[in-house]
């Protein structure tokens, strides 16, 4: 099967925190699974595609979701022609053709969905279709990535101990303050000193967790408050709709958060 078109052809713009790149490359020579954990929007999703690039390997990316069944990874029947013919999912496709497979955040997945998974994940390195009868050794080159958020998930949506101690792990954060406004500028497209103050906030935001604020503001969304304000709305409304509300619908918080803005900008 062709690949091309899950190579990633363009560099992805990412700026490193500390060892990931070196921890990434290594579990790679070593054939090691990866786990990768940390808040909503802090980058993960942006590594392992830097990565893939770096690697030069295809990504197959799969969102996952409750409604995520173990085939819909592994692949299924399907008629064609009045035929019957196996289709590969995307794990399949992966382990057949030596692509880097991730799972993000897995644990809203099935708990079927990652059972199918250890058998790749330990020495074994293979696949089981129970479908089709077939045992699929990995390729040389395929690895499993996965990623989950520790702070976001409930104890029924936790990743169970047989699963994480298959992974090497990597935990992710927010960048620090100058970096997440390296980042900022850069994804979108405003000045350092604005890129700066869309910081200040995000850190002032984040503070909010123990006043009920679920989730703090990730750099996502700064940066998408960022391209806002590049194509001329004003910060106030921009950092209103693009920050404030996709966080919370808490009116009490709302206004907080609102004045919080007032404060900064």
């Amino acid at each position: 099967m062709a690949l091309e078109s899950y190579r990633i052809d363009r560099e992805p713009y990412y700026v490193p925190s500390g060892a990931e790149v070196a921890v990434f490359e290594a579990a790679y020579a070593s054939r090691l699974p990866l786990l990768l954990k940390g808040p909503t929007g802090c980058g993960k999703s942006r590594f392992v595609e830097y990565m893939a690039f770096r690697l030069q390997r295809p990504l197959i990316t799969v969102a996952c979701h409750e409604d995520l069944f173990a085939s819909d990874l592994l692949g299924r029947y399907l008629i064609q022609n009045d035929e019957t013919v196996w289709m590969d999912g995307p794990l399949t496709q992966a382990v057949r053709c030596g692509a880097i497979c991730y799972l993000d955040e897995v644990v809203e997945a099935r708990k079927d969905t990652t059972v199918v998974i250890h058998p790749l994940t330990d020495h074994r390195r293979r696949l089981v279709i129970d479908k089709t009868g077939e045992y699929v050794s990995a390729h040389p080159d395929f690895m499993m990535v996965i990623s989950y958020n520790p702070g976001y998930q409930s104890v029924l949506k936790d990743l169970k101990q047989s699963t994480r101690q298959r992974f090497v792990s990597l935990e992710f954060d927010y960048p620090e303050k100058e970096k997440e406004a390296q980042i900022v500028a850069h994804e979108g497209r405003v000045s350092t000193e604005s890129a700066l103050k869309l910081v200040a906030l995000a850190a002032r935001i984040r503070s909010m967790r123990e006043q009920g604020l679920a989730e703090g503001a990730s750099t996502r969304l700064l940066i998408h408050a960022a391209r806002l304000i590049g194509n001329g709305i004003p910060e106030r409304e921009a950092l209103r709709t693009a920050v404030c509300l996709p966080l919370t619908d808490d009116e009490r918080l709302i206004e907080t958060l609102y004045d919080l803005i007032e404060d900064v900008f």
